[in-house]
């Protein structure tokens, strides 16, 4: 097992965002994981289901009456389906089975492990929270398709500022609230970051387009993002 777990908290936007595939951003992506494990870096990508998922829970919405544990089951196979997708993407340096049980630790020679959804009430984002406590990490990345956390939705309110840096307690009180919804769109998960909160962890927050910030990050450089702890 390698020392230098790096847990990434993989947004489905990233990954296919509404417009489609990006073939060439995949490509950068996936060479800048190979290169940082030529350095040593072991990974956890824990694969989200972004614009995919909340089409297919619309649409469930506007022909059936669901609750949201059937809402969450839709999102939980989107994400899955995502992960298989960046499975096959690492092929040769990937653990062969996707997770889905973050609590269980495996055991395995490879680099790179990919997670997805576990059951209903958990979103991705919390997943890769008990991931990291899983693994013994301290500190995980969530790269999604906005640069930083601000104060107010800067899509209703053009005077928001951005935050380089932001306390657990001020983000729940404040910007993300206290309760999880299927299909959520936030910076973060409420019920990941009281996780977070309770186990002492970093958490940073950018925009996993920008692959140069992405690999400040994991190098524990500065980056254009936001931190949370």
């Amino acid at each position: 097992m390698r020392k230098n777990t790096k847990i990434l908290s993989v947004g489905g936007s990233i990954i296919i965002p509404k417009t489609g595939f990006n073939i060439p951003f995949l490509k950068k992506f996936k060479a800048l994981i190979l290169r940082q494990i030529k350095k040593g870096d072991r990974f956890i990508l824990v694969i989200g289901g972004g614009a995919t998922c909340r089409k297919y829970q619309d649409a469930a919405r506007q022909i059936s009456s669901l609750k949201d544990e059937d809402l969450d089951w839709i999102g939980i196979h989107t994400t899955i389906y995502n992960a298989q997708f960046v499975r096959y993407m690492f092929k040769d340096v990937a653990y062969k089975h996707i997770i889905t049980n973050p609590n269980k630790k495996v055991q395995t020679t490879k680099p790179v492990i990919i997670a997805a959804g576990w059951k209903p009430g958990f979103s991705t984002d919390r997943d890769a929270v008990l991931l990291a406590k899983t693994y013994g990490a301290k500190e995980l990345y969530n790269l999604s398709n906005i640069s930083y956390v601000y104060d107010k939705d800067p899509n209703i309110y053009p005077e928001a500022k951005k935050l380089r840096y932001i306390d657990w307690q001020t983000l729940r009180d404040e910007i993300v609230g206290h309760t999880w919804e299927p299909g959520k769109s936030a910076p973060f998960d409420p019920i990941a970051s009281k996780d977070a909160q309770k186990f002492g962890m970093k958490v940073g927050i950018l925009d996993g387009t920008k692959l140069g910030e992405v690999k400040k990050a994991i190098d524990g450089k500065p980056f254009n993002g936001t931190i949370v702890e």
